[in-house]
């Protein structure tokens, strides 16, 4: 009991600041201060109104092939020369980009994608509990609905290139039927007849307001004794007497750890801090249309032109696509009016009139996996970012293990995936 007593005693005394309030910020600083620590959450932007804010809501739990592959690699040239494609580059970034995409070809050709896909399957296979419990603690357990998903197809040929992601899936106990036209017709009756080849994934779930949840979860964050602070992070100091200077517009927030979960701008906050990381970002985009006409059941990812499309307390969310463009570029309209015209290819009479559009930065590093790990140079830094499109559904055991990190646990699984020091 003494035991128990000192260690609540020493995680009262420590105080913690978390950078970011998008939902791996935002769940792993509720998870410390129910740990007894003295945690303040900072953002620039109000908590879900960044990337969290306008991603498709799926809780993608068997979601763990990496984003670089053979396949993926082959892919690329069809893309880019497709300009309704999946992909498209700023070339003015090209320069910038290179060294990144250097590395990203490189682990798409050498590196064990099977290891990679264990160590994402860790993250996401606990999503759909996790979030379930949170939804309920924060009193919206309308926020996640449990539901099987669809993916569908025109061709042949696509349909079976993704079998093999398919049975990788279903070795690691997921069920998953194959489906033919009258089957997609009787599940979605929305979706247009020239899908002819599917899947149903089930034991899945997906969020109906993905920045909902995550201002219902600053919200209890708070309740439970956290401090939120609107400000921007303009500098970290490493070198002070008592541990970590956080600075911002409004102040110098002292803390004795950090935990820097910032998504697509951590790199650069990291790079105050004398470490340079090989993150950049997929910018992604998306159209809601608040009154569709013809809707969808349950979330349904169209696989040829790679986007999904989520029905949504908002209305249905088509969201996807990737630019490769960095930061600082402005929103690229050619890329939602894509997404538009994939829209009305998938759902007959669906109605884009009205529909709100969005852009947002998805961090990604060239393996596929995040860094959740104390920072190379300063044990009291907690990073846990990149994780690239899957940021909502990783977020919940992310934010576990960053406790184990922080209170200076080993957590019980192999950590080497998610380390800083791989680069």
């Amino acid at each position: 009991m003494t035991a128990d007593r000192d260690k609540q005693q020493t995680a009262q005394s420590l105080r913690v600041v978390v950078i970011g309030a998008g939902i791996v910020g935002v769940v792993s600083a509720l998870h410390l201060v129910r740990h007894g620590y003295q945690v303040t959450l900072i953002d620039r932007d109000d908590p879900g109104e960044g990337c969290s804010f306008g991603n498709a809501g799926l809780l993608a739990r068997s979601s763990f092939a990496p984003l670089a592959g053979p396949d993926t690699m082959l892919s690329v040239p069809k893309w880019l020369l497709d300009p309704d494609g999946p992909l498209s580059v700023r070339w003015s970034y090209l320069p910038k980009l290179l060294p990144w995409l250097f590395r990203y070809i490189r682990s798409g050709f050498f590196d064990d994608a099977e290891a990679t896909g264990r160590a994402l399957h860790v993250l996401t296979d606990p999503c759909v509990d996790l979030y379930r419990k949170l939804a309920d603690e924060a009193g919206h357990p309308e926020l996640v609905c449990e539901s099987d998903y669809l993916h569908v197809y025109r061709s042949e040929a696509t349909f079976k290139k993704a079998a093999s992601d398919m049975n990788a899936r279903r070795k690691l106990g997921f069920r998953i039927d194959d489906i033919n036209a009258s089957q997609i017709q009787q599940l979605e009756p929305g979706l247009s007849s020239e899908y002819r080849y599917g899947y149903q994934i089930f034991d899945h779930a997906y969020v109906v307001d993905p920045s909902g949840l995550v201002k219902a979860l600053a919200d209890l964050f708070v309740r439970e004794g956290g401090t939120l602070k609107k400000a921007n992070v303009d500098d970290i100091r490493t070198d002070g007497p008592d541990g970590v200077g956080v600075v911002t517009g409004d102040g110098v927030f002292n803390c004795d750890k950090m935990v820097l979960a910032a998504g697509a701008f951590s790199a650069r906050l990291a790079a105050k801090t004398g470490i340079r990381l090989p993150l950049d970002t997929e910018r992604g985009y998306h159209i809601t249309c608040p009154d569709p006409g013809p809707s969808l059941s349950r979330p349904v990812m169209e696989g040829d032109a790679k986007f999904l499309t989520t029905p949504m307390a908002m209305g249905l969310r088509f969201a996807g696509t990737v630019e490769l463009g960095g930061i600082d570029a402005e929103a690229n309209p050619r890329r939602t009016d894509v997404i538009s015209r994939h829209a009305k290819r998938m759902i007959d009479g669906v109605n884009t009139e009205n529909a709100s559009t969005w852009m947002g930065f998805r961090p990604t590093l060239p393996d596929s996996l995040p860094v959740i790990s104390p920072s190379p140079r300063h044990a009291n830094i907690i990073f846990a970012f990149g994780h690239q499109h899957l940021g909502l559904t990783c977020a919940p055991k992310t934010a576990l293990l960053v406790g184990d990190l922080i209170n200076g646990r080993t957590p019980n699984i192999d950590m080497a995936p998610y380390s800083a020091e791989r680069f």
